[in-house]
């Protein structure tokens, strides 16, 4: 299998890192996601109008946004492993938040604690298996290691569901919680950290350059502007998903749990990340970004008018494919495009695009739901996803043409460093 071959040529220390850094991000994912499906029937349990809920939900970027900075800041001048700390530490102690309010506004603000984890989390998770790969298997690495989150995604919802229904909520947010601190015990047992390994030089480098490239400067820059606005309108997406979802199918009466919707799209986006990161290498991230935009679309597609649990399972597994592709595609190429010293960075302010769309998605979305109904804003998705795929089609390089070559796989991305 080419995954072993591949994992054969690292040094022990490279591998024995990767192998820790991958089960701590299981147990990190499972963790989220056990809630996924579960906590907007619980803030509606709890009286919450559909804005509630999504006001609720949506508070989960407001912590992303406000910590995303400081923590890109902390991966580049610091370490990477503090980072990816602070949000399994998070991640552990946010469930046991919710055990002990029951009202909207406390909530709120567990809602948006909870958010720095995944913030932290994944601007350090990232950055480290970056700096850990060599570069000519970077974006196969990358793959392989954003397994962990289809795999804990397959895992979390359908256990989530399943303990709500059973034992309810209680026993829920413990599980959450303690899934959470065992992603904390194993990150304690990552040993390489970049920022102790590079040499003086590259130390004055990186200085030099974090003193010349500004947050804003990096947000304004073509090479990363588009990404950042793709990840804004698919982050609008995932949030009418993760809002929303769970209560349409309990509007309709339909007989599915929740959780098997988010379950199906992990496996579908564990299925083609085992092969995306390998062949991006070979024929570069544009054609795959493209394909995973066109998938979001035809997975909106398919919820504005699905009726049956075969339909829904079928766009769970559009739009998990979209997201197993998008996601690494796009930190691939982020880190094509950007220097060692600036990588945290630049997650901060292009992945924190996915996050201000989760924050809109619900106050925003949620307010339309009583004039669209639930399926009216997977209506909307429709636009979002195809509004995504053309200005990455046209603006993805530094002209027109060259952007079509890139998004069809038939030319390179001038914008990469390497």
């Amino acid at each position: 299998m080419k995954a072993l071959k591949t994992f054969k040529t690292l040094k022990p220390e490279q591998l024995s890192n990767l192998l820790v850094l991958f089960a701590t991000g299981l147990f990190f994912w499972t963790s989220i996601t056990t809630l996924l499906p579960t906590l907007p029937a619980y803030v509606e349990d709890l009286g919450g109008t559909p804005q509630q809920v999504g006001i609720v939900m949506g508070c989960f970027a407001i912590g992303l946004l406000l910590s995303r900075t400081w923590l890109g800041q902390l991966a580049d001048q610091k370490s990477r492993k503090i980072v990816v700390l602070i949000g399994t530490v998070v991640g552990g102690i946010a469930p046991l938040g919710y055990l002990f309010v029951q009202s909207i506004y406390p909530l709120m603000a567990i809602r948006a604690f909870h958010g720095i984890s995944i913030a932290a989390f994944t601007t350090g998770y990232s950055a480290l298996v970056v700096d850990i790969s060599p570069v000519k298997q970077r974006g196969e690495l990358i793959g392989y290691m954003s397994l962990a989150v289809p795999i804990g995604m397959a895992i979390g919802p359908a256990l989530g569901g399943y303990l709500q229904a059973s034992v309810g909520y209680t026993p829920l947010f413990w599980v959450s919680a303690s899934l959470g601190f065992l992603g904390f015990v194993l990150a304690s047992r990552i040993t390489q950290d970049s920022r102790q390994t590079i040499s003086s030089q590259q130390l004055e480098d990186e200085v030099t350059l974090f003193q010349s490239r500004k947050f804003w400067e990096i947000f304004i820059a073509p090479s990363f502007l588009v990404l950042t606005l793709i990840m804004l309108l698919v982050g609008l997406l995932f949030g009418t998903l993760a809002s929303f979802l769970p209560l349409f199918i309990r509007e309709i009466d339909l007989d599915l749990n929740a959780g098997l919707f988010y379950t199906a799209a992990a496996i579908a986006s564990f299925s083609v990340r085992i092969f995306v990161g390998r062949a991006s290498d070979r024929y570069g991230r544009g054609l795959f970004i493209t394909a995973s935009l066109t998938c979001y679309s035809l997975s909106m597609l398919l919820l504005s008018s699905a009726t049956t649990p075969s339909l829904f399972i079928l766009a769970a597994i559009l739009e998990g494919a979209g997201g197993g592709v998008l996601i690494p595609m796009t930190i691939a190429l982020l880190s094509d495009r950007s220097y060692d010293g600036e990588r945290g960075k630049v997650y901060a302010v292009c992945i924190g695009g996915f996050d201000v769309g989760i924050a809109l998605a619900g106050p925003i979305l949620g307010s339309l739901t009583a004039i669209i109904g639930y399926r009216g804003l997977f209506s909307v998705g429709i636009s979002l996803a195809s509004i995504s795929l053309a200005l990455f089609i046209t603006l993805c390089n530094k002209n027109l043409s060259d952007s079509l070559r890139f998004a069809f796989g038939k030319g390179k991305d001038l914008y990469a460093l390497d």
